[in-house]
């Protein structure tokens, strides 16, 4: 099922809309956003937990929103 822009906000919080739209166009689930998110907020432990790094879309998402990091933290 695709994503809506209520679907990736409930799972990364407020962010602009054209990330939304790269998100959405993904063609990734809401499920699978929010396994990257964890693997990006958590990766070590879910390296300890001996989970396997992400691929396909998961993997997909992970290096979108990690090049996007930096300026939600600013």
């Amino acid at each position: 099922m695709t994503m809506t822009s209520e679907d990736v906000v409930a799972v990364l919080g407020p962010i602009d809309e054209t990330m939304i739209a790269d998100v959405i166009a993904t063609g990734a689930t809401a499920g699978e956003l929010a396994e990257a998110w964890a693997w990006i907020n958590s990766e070590e432990a879910l390296v300890s937990e001996g989970r396997r790094p992400p691929t396909g879309k998961v993997a997909e998402l992970v290096d979108l929103l990690s090049s996007q990091e930096e300026d939600w933290e600013e």
